[in-house]
């Protein structure tokens, strides 16, 4: 699997694949040095009319749902089939009516540190909505020092479904550090009924072991596990070792802003950020050493420098089961979802993920989603939109695919069969 990967051939196989008719993917024509996550918001869209666009074996139409959302983070349907919350990182929390498009905000939500990457990030239901009614969300909080950490909370929503009853703080990664970056941050309930949430690294340069992405002693570059309440399972992975930190899930990443679990094997699998190039797709493991940063396929920003070692060359890390090494243009991941609906049967398995920096939706094709899956990259879609994807996500009663866009007015959009 690594060898295929890591073939130098890769980049001119994408590049073919964009001459081929479907715009030019980031990296083909010179790469963004810049990381994707700090840099400007994506050109917004005045178009509201469903345009036809064909792509590998569907054509679908794009469908506005709304523009009334500023830099919209995370998605999640209500099971009423009529309407979808949406985290804003500014800090609102808005339900939007899939058939309108009208919005209301929901009170009682937290108090977020919304600065840097900061802000209201991802949301999550319960994974019996709506009994029990919990809705999770993902945050940036500042204690009284100014420094920052990312936080999991979850309110009980009202009938009517526009306020919270209650809210409550319940784990806060940590420690609180002096930087406004790589806060992560997604959240998804296992099979297991447990919830995953990610951190970032916070965005230390001191590249090696010392690292706090290579430190279980933190929380910082990680994959966490807790109880729906915020408290810790007593068979993770780690609560047995003294040395670290019972949360732990994973550890060794960058800056993890994708969560998604397959429909099948109910494997957590997670989006990560690299530096220049080195993103990735992991499959978790209990336990397990992702990397960040001494065993890499990203560069120094700026540079041909390596950063860290070879995963496959290393047997104390976990290689990711699919990665853009330096030199591709790299594919800056956010949130992705598998696709399990029936409106585009041909895409059934299939993972998509928003690519920010490159401004497109990315598909990959995943076979024998197992121990050792196949992943490979079929054709971008809307390509030529200068959309920076920030999440993606399947209606559970229609398979739309709904698609968040990182911008001031969004705007969130759905694919439908043409």
């Amino acid at each position: 699997m690594g060898d295929r990967a890591r073939r130098p051939t890769r980049r001119t196989v994408l590049c073919l694949g964009a001459v081929g008719g479907f715009g030019a993917v980031a990296g083909c024509l010179g790469g963004d040095s810049t990381p994707a996550s700090e840099t400007p918001s994506g050109t917004d869209s005045d178009s509201a009319t469903p345009t036809p666009e064909p792509t590998g074996t569907h054509e679908f139409s794009v469908e506005t749902v709304t523009e009334a959302v500023a830099a919209p983070w995370g998605m999640a349907f209500l099971p009423d089939k009529r309407h979808l919350l949406v985290t804003e990182r500014g800090g609102r929390l808005s339900l939007v009516n899939r058939d309108t498009g009208s919005l209301t905000a929901v009170d009682g939500t937290p108090s977020v540190f919304a600065g840097g990457q900061g802000g209201l990030l991802d949301v999550t239901l319960h994974p019996e909505f709506p009994d029990p009614a919990w809705v999770y969300l993902t945050y940036s909080v500042a204690n009284e020092a100014s420094k920052t950490a990312t936080a999991l909370g979850r309110g009980r929503l009202t009938g009517d479904r526009a306020s919270f009853d209650e809210f409550e703080q319940i784990h806060v990664a940590e420690p609180y550090v002096d930087s406004t970056g790589h806060f992560g941050s997604r959240a998804v309930f296992g099979g297991d009924g447990a919830v995953y949430m990610t951190t970032g690294d916070r965005q230390f340069k001191n590249f090696g072991p010392d690292h706090v992405s290579q430190d279980k002693t933190n929380e910082l570059g990680a994959v966490l596990r807790l109880r729906p309440d915020g408290s810790v399972p007593g068979d993770n992975p780690f609560t047995d070792d003294a040395d670290a930190v019972d949360s732990l899930y994973s550890y060794g990443h960058r800056n993890p802003q994708g969560l998604m679990r397959h429909p099948d094997t109910g494997d957590i699998w997670e989006t990560e950020h690299g530096e220049e190039d080195g993103d990735e797709i992991n499959i978790l493991r209990p336990g397990g050493n992702y990397g960040w940063p001494v065993a890499s396929t990203a560069c120094e920003y700026g540079t041909d420098d390596p950063v860290g070692d070879d995963h496959f060359e290393r047997e104390d890390t976990v290689p990711p089961v699919y990665y853009w090494e330096c030199g591709t243009g790299g594919f800056p991941p956010a949130g992705g979802a598998f696709y399990d609906g029936e409106a585009f049967p041909d895409w059934q398995g299939d993972l998509f993920v928003g690519n920010l920096a490159g401004q497109y939706l990315g598909r990959l094709v995943v076979t024998d989603p197992g121990d050792e899956p196949v992943v490979r990259e079929a054709d971008p879609l809307l390509t030529d939109r200068g959309w920076r994807i920030r999440d993606v996500a399947v209606a559970p009663d229609t398979g739309h695919l709904y698609v968040a866009v990182d911008a001031d007015g969004g705007p969130i959009v759905r694919l439908v069969p043409a």
